[in-house]
């Protein structure tokens, strides 16, 4: 097996755009992002479908759903 190939990993600060920070491991030492698990609409529960021409009620009354 060859030596030396692998990183190292140190611990790595994450902060969002949103405020919110964690640590993870990283070659770097810090990082930013743009949206993480706090403020991501999915896991926010203020996730929306996005009804483009009445699709979605189109959908829902071919298939007797309501």
């Amino acid at each position: 097996m060859k030596k030396d190939i692998h990183p190292t990993l140190v611990t790595c600060t994450v902060t969002c755009a949103c405020g919110n920070t964690f640590e993870t491991k990283s070659e770097k030492d810090s990082m930013r992002i743009d949206i993480c698990n706090e403020c991501h609409p999915f896991f926010t529960g203020s996730e929306r479908m996005v009804d483009t021409a009445g699709r979605i009620d189109k959908f829902k009354k071919r298939y007797n759903m309501g």
